[in-house]
């Protein structure tokens, strides 16, 4: 074994190595503790304290028996200190860092720019809102942006106006682009403050604090929190406040980034669910670190909303509507592939299903309990999917139930009956007999049919003849021609007023008046067209230019049914303090017109709309659905016409139980085909509500409100 000897010189050389080590690193211990420590100690505790507004909860919005349907979640969102991102030497760099960042983790983040992603870029379709962004943008940036500039030109113009240099890809730079544009159209509007990432995933939070990113601030909040998956089109949404609303809302002292109902329930009633912002005295150290909160004001949460709806109700309303749909859409393509096969298909013809609504209401109050549009969607991703809904066919976000206006066809019948009763053209008793065609005005071109005449092809078949109940019952199209003739438009129009026909429901959401066939707006309707006798016909059984919306058809079913009392379809129930302890309202039923008529009259058109349903002889395709239901229901089919290469929309209204009125229903299909189509439909909404009526199980207390 060798031994190596070392030499004395290298261990002297190590050892002075050593000690000049030492020294540095004592000397600047000594110098940062001693000499500096002060200064250092000073900026560590540096403190600043700011006045910070306290968001109040938003108030619940509840069922009619207590069930909460959308309440708040806490949650934390990622804001941008614009004064700490831009003192980077490279901000972009760090943009796109916390972009990629909050894509790994599944997260989204608020890009305003309304142009595609990828190229080819590209305007995108805008919402209001983001029009108005963009608009406010250009007008700030004034001379500096050509004319009316095309997506890539705006692109172009960001990447000077931010330094994004070529080193970035044009995605990239679009990515850098669509938050730098964000957070400067703020300015430009003068509106709410940018917030980064809502509602952000805790793994996201880590990874940022993990990482130091520099101008990254995480703030307490509160996201609408959604108990149901249904009932999106009446719920509505929140968001942050447009130009407009932030003028509205902050008179009302309102913070420039408050969370404002959109649409629905949210909208209607802001003034109930917003609450009182509360005001803080916050103090933190120079790391950011809270030290301190003193409330100057304490946040006031808002009040809690309770709805008419049923929501047991409305989900099974929602579902049997969906599935009626599904099993009419699967008829109407079997059909359409025989023809195929035969040679016999129309390609002209559209007759594919676009849209259905069901309502359902209180006969003795009004209240709405149950309204369905279809196709719908989900009310918890509105803002993450709006622009994918925007685009998807048959327009989910259209409430039809409130805002489609249709042709009522023959359920409008009851309505002309009870107008000619009342002015004495007719009595209960009085019978026409049925021609098949109405040909009193033949010679002047013009010479309806009823709908029988030509029900069987080579046949000409007639009614025979009827008094008014037979004439509803087997919606004898000549029986109320003859007496719409007689009666006139502006009588009828009248009767449908007080029906609720073409007039305000009192609903508090958005709805369309709808209209009912009247001289003065004719032309409004039909291009200026002069109003003639036809008119007055055709609106007699539900044509023309009559149009209403499934709630308006809910609300004049209950009326018929109740004998001549229409209520208010106000969707409000009560309301009640943020605590739950004071009743600040609670709404009684409102009576909004009445259609007086003697008992008799009502029974005879009661028991046409009862023979409608049950009577196997003359309505077997009808009868065929109810002969087994536990309760008696009268209703009347409609089919309303929309021209020869479109098929028909197929309306549909009921009430029941028959000897004591409880629910009335309205349903719509688009291009549905015949009323009695609807029949199952109807069927199942009957069940469900006795079927949700009987439950006794519930913590809540079925069908027992909460006082």
């Amino acid at each position: 074994m060798n031994n190596r000897l070392v030499k004395p010189g290298r261990v002297a050389v190590m050892a002075l190595a050593f000690v000049l080590i030492m020294a540095l690193y004592l000397f600047f211990l000594y110098k940062r503790q001693i000499i500096e420590g002060e200064e250092y100690y000073n900026q560590s505790n540096e403190t600043h304290t700011t006045n910070e507004t306290v968001t109040a909860a938003r108030g619940n919005i509840l069922d009619r028996y207590g069930r909460v349907l959308v309440s708040n979640k806490e949650c934390y969102n990622l804001q941008i200190d614009v004064d700490k991102l831009f003192a980077n030497e490279d901000p972009n760099a760090v943009i796109l860092e916390l972009v990629e960042m909050v894509q790994s983790f599944g997260d989204s983040y608020t890009d305003d720019l309304p142009i595609t992603a990828t190229p080819p870029f590209e305007f995108r379709d805008m919402t209001e809102i983001e029009r108005t962004m963009l608009e406010a943008y250009y007008k700030d940036k004034g001379s500096a942006l050509p004319d009316d500039p095309t997506a890539v030109e705006l692109l172009s113009y960001m990447r000077t106006r931010y330094d994004i240099d070529n080193s970035y890809t044009a995605q990239e730079a679009r990515l850098i682009a669509g938050v730098r544009y964000s957070i400067n159209v703020r300015y430009a509007i003068n509106t709410s403050d940018y917030v980064f990432v809502q509602d952000a995933s805790m793994k996201l939070i880590t990874s940022i604090m993990e990482n130091k990113l520099v101008g990254i601030n995480v703030e307490r909040a509160y996201v609408r929190d959604f108990n149901t998956e249904y009932a999106a089109h009446l719920l509505g949404y929140v968001g942050l406040m447009t130009q407009e609303e932030f003028e509205k809302y902050s008179l009302m002292d309102y913070a420039n980034n408050a969370m404002v109902g959109k649409d629905g329930v949210e909208y209607a009633f802001e003034d109930e669910l917003h609450g009182r912002d509360g005001e803080a005295e916050v103090t933190k150290n120079a790391a950011g670190t809270v030290l301190s909160t003193v409330y100057k004001r304490e946040p006031e949460p808002g009040n809690h909303v309770y709805l008419t709806i049923d929501i047991a109700l409305q989900e099974q309303v929602e579902r049997i509507l969906a599935n009626g749909v599904a099993a009419r859409i699967s008829a109407v393509e079997e059909d359409n592939a025989k023809e195929m096969a035969q040679g016999t298909f129309d390609q002209n013809f559209k007759d594919e299903i676009t849209g259905a609504a069901a309502v359902v209401v209180d006969v003795k109050t009004g209240e709405p309990l149950a309204i369905a549009s279809w196709p719908t969607y989900e009310a918890s991703t509105i803002i993450e999917k709006y622009q994918e809904l925007m685009e998807t066919p048959n327009a989910p976000l259209f409430n039809r139930a409130l805002m489609g206006a249709y042709a009522p066809g023959s359920t409008f019948k009851p309505c002309t009956a009870i107008a000619a009763l009342n002015d004495g053209i007719i009595n209960t008793e009085d019978k026409y007999k049925c021609q098949g065609v109405f040909t009193k005005y033949a010679s002047n071109g013009y010479a309806p049919q009823c709908w029988i005449w030509t029900s069987i092809e080579g046949e000409n078949l007639t009614h025979g003849e009827e008094n008014v109940t037979a004439a509803i019952k087997d919606s004898c199209n000549y029986f109320f021609y003859t007496i719409g003739d007689t009666l006139g438009v502006d009588h009828m129009g009248d009767t449908a007023h007080n029906f609720g026909l073409g007039v305000s429901t009192g609903i508090e959401l958005v709805e369309t008046r709808g209209n009912m066939s009247n001289r003065a707006n004719h032309g409004d309707y039909t291009n200026g067209a002069e109003w003639r006798i036809g008119d007055t016909l055709q609106a007699a059984i539900g044509q023309s230019d009559s149009i209403f919306s499934p709630l308006q058809l809910a609300e004049y079913c209950a009326a018929v049914a109740n004998g001549g009392t229409r209520h208010s379809a106000s969707i409000l129930k009560s309301v009640r303090s943020f605590d739950y302890s004071e009743q600040v309202y609670e709404r009684e039923p409102e009576v909004l017109s009445t259609v007086e008529s003697a008992d008799y009259n009502w029974a005879a058109v009661h028991e046409g709309m009862y023979l409608v349903l049950n009577d196997w002889a003359a309505n077997s395709a009808n009868a065929e659905h109810w002969v087994d239901c536990k309760w008696k229901v009268a209703g009347k089919t409609g089919t309303a016409q929309k021209g020869e290469t479109v098929q028909n929309d197929s309306i549909f209204m009921c009430y029941a139980p028959y000897d004591d009125p409880e629910i009335a229903i309205a349903i719509v299909v688009e291009r549905g085909m015949a009323g009695a189509q609807n029949n199952p439909i109807a069927r199942d909404i009957v069940d469900a509500y006795i079927n949700i009526k009987s439950y006794t199980d519930t913590s809540e207390g079925e069908m027992a409100l909460l006082k």
